[in-house]
């Protein structure tokens, strides 16, 4: 080779090596020198999530978005949402100013990261947690999508609030499964005194999670221990913030979306599969509806109807709440004693606390630092403070205007107070009264009642048992005397021992066998004065009775001829029937004949 021709091979390989470099380097990033254009799409360097142009159920438009790069593929975010493309020539890029644009086929921007400041170097880069992230190349991250989520819930993505703007990191809903753009739910973090996750119907609540302990929201019962602390809140009082992330170690696929019916699904992979499974969702039943029984109402879901008043209320409206209708909820029977001394003057006796077991807590708790000792009594000095509870993560809280969005749970639950008059007080111990001797009355009526039955049933069977052992006496003393008449008429043919035939035949083994007939098998045997005999033991389903027998056995005994075998007795021994002939060693006649 050329010295010339060596160099400019040398640079020729130099340069692919480059290109090689930066094209490996690209396949997660997005330049302005790189575009992607549909049906082009961008990967994570871990192989976990791809961005790329899709077109959800059976619409025709198409939309930037990312997803798990599996089979069973699940779109976690959406950036043109609201402005979809016709066709297939959307393409993605990053601006002049900097910013991630979608671009449709006349170049029109139909979606904008919307940066701040202009940027001169900008690439956006698609990460292994599904976060795609712009950045500055000089100054590092200037915009994520996680920032700007959709209707997926990732982990390590922050749902955050500010009470002070009103601003909120949240989650929306798709309007449909062929239709990512902005849906009626969202579902977002609320700081109100207490931390809780609401989904909204528009501007109406739709759920609630409970109140944030520092380690789970208590109004959901049905998580597993495996998943408590995986959820982390953190609160900056001094900037009035709160931003809520989880990270569950054992599963770090698990995602949560809020579905276009106002469901909010946590999904997991399916073991061995490449599918997804809906493992939980809220609301989970009609129960957890917000405010699903009104005001002072208690919802119930293993109950027929749901609704019920708490104890020592009533519904507002009688006709309403039997129609079903419970939004107008219920009100106090009998007022405070604290009410009297406000309006009257007039001091009554003092006011007590009934107790609910395993509820979700209503909403708008208030906490206060006094602990579980003093909770009761701090509540009770109150005249607005109508009910308390205590968790050890929260501390102490109270309520002092209407109880809301109250359920009865079966699992888990907080302990809860509501204050009422002292005639509540009493009406609840008479009820407590008829709750214990009712079922103990009706408990000893049944037992009574059953003890009767069963002496009757003991006393029927035990004469059962008597007539049908006189029966079986009765049969035994037939058989027997059935069995003496029969041996009566065979005085002068001999009956053989059953145990002697057993021994002669070695228990009948099939060694000795010699065939078998209509009424059963034939066996070779040998008495103890060597005498050869054949043992013809007649089959217990022939269904011959022993007078049959016995008449059969007279009629053979007097049949002798030389052409016929000899009858040498027989056996009667229970069931067992039997005749014993001579051996015949040459075989029977029919073996000369036919053989």
């Amino acid at each position: 080779m050329e010295p010339g021709n060596s160099g400019v091979s040398l640079a020729l390989i130099v340069f692919l090596c480059f290109f090689c470099l930066d094209f490996g380097a690209a396949v997660d990033t997005i330049t302005a020198s790189r575009s992607i254009r549909d049906p082009e799409s961008i990967i994570s360097r871990g192989n976990a999530f791809k961005l790329g142009f899709f077109s959800p159920g059976n619409s025709s438009n198409r939309y930037v978005g990312i997803w798990y790069n599996v089979a069973s593929e699940d779109v976690i975010w959406v950036a043109n949402r609201n402005k979809p493309i016709n066709g297939a020539s959307g393409v993605i890029t990053i601006s002049d100013d900097g910013s991630l644009v979608v671009l449709n086929e006349q170049r029109e921007v139909l979606w904008s990261s919307n940066v701040s400041n202009s940027v001169a170097n900008a690439s956006a880069q698609l990460l292994d947690s599904g976060n795609l992230v712009l950045y500055d190349n000089n100054n590092g991250s200037i915009w994520e999508s996680f920032d700007e989520p959709t209707n997926t819930f990732m982990r390590r993505m922050k749902l955050t609030t500010n009470v002070r703007t009103g601003e909120n990191v949240m989650l929306t809903s798709w309007k449909s499964p062929s239709d990512p753009s902005i849906g009626s739910f969202s579902a977002r973090l609320n700081l109100l005194n207490i931390p809780q996750v609401f989904t909204w119907n528009n501007n109406i609540p739709f759920w609630r999670s409970g109140q944030w302990n520092g380690r789970e929201f208590i109004g959901i019962t049905n998580i597993n221990s495996a998943y408590l602390g995986g959820f982390e809140l953190v609160e900056d009082n001094k900037n009035g913030t709160a931003s809520l992330s989880f990270e569950f170690a054992i599963d770090p696929m698990i995602h949560f979306v809020l579905d276009s019916e106002g469901r909010l699904e946590q999904k997991n992979r399916v073991d061995g599969k490449e599918e997804w499974q809906i493992r939980r969702m809220y609301p989970q039943n009609e129960c957890d509806i917000y405010r699903r029984c009104g005001s002072f109402g208690r919802c119930d879901v293993m109950k027929k109807p749901i609704c019920s008043c708490l104890r020592g209320f009533e519904p507002k409206n009688t006709e309403e709440w039997n129609g079903g209708n419970w939004t107008n909820g219920c009100v106090r029977r009998a007022s405070l004693q604290c009410d009297s001394v406000n309006k009257t003057g007039d001091a009554g006796k003092e006011d007590g606390f009934l107790k609910f077991g395993m509820m979700k807590l209503p909403d708008f708790a208030e906490r206060t630092t006094a602990i579980e000792d003093r909770c009761k009594e701090l509540c009770l000095s109150n005249c607005s403070c109508i009910a308390y509870a205590y968790d050890a993560g929260i501390g102490c809280m109270s309520w002092r205007d209407n109880l809301t969005d109250v359920e009865q749970f079966y699992s888990k639950g907080t302990n809860f107070y509501i204050r009422v008059a002292n005639s509540e007080l009493a009406a609840d111990k008479k009820d407590m009264k008829v709750v214990i001797i009712v079922p103990v009355v009706v408990g000893a009526v049944l037992i009574s009642v059953s003890a009767f039955f069963l002496r009757r049933w003991m006393a029927k069977r035990k004469a059962m048992k008597e007539k049908s052992s006189l029966l079986r006496r009765e049969d035994r003393g037939r058989n027997i005397s059935d069995e003496n008449k029969s041996k009566d008429k065979l005085q002068d043919l001999p009956l053989f021992d059953f145990e002697k035939l057993a021994t002669a035949t070695k228990d009948f083994h099939l060694m000795n066998k010699l065939g078998e007939g209509g009424f059963g098998p034939v066996y070779k045997g040998i008495l103890e004065d060597g005498q050869e005999i054949a043992v013809k033991r007649l089959s217990k389903a022939s269904g011959q009775g022993i007078e049959e027998f016995m008449n059969e056995v007279m009629v053979i005994s007097k049949l002798q001829h030389r052409n016929l075998v000899r009858l040498l007795g027989c056996c009667i021994d229970g069931e067992e029937k039997m005749l014993i002939y001579e051996f015949m060693p040459n075989k029977s006649l029919d073996a000369f004949l036919f053989g």
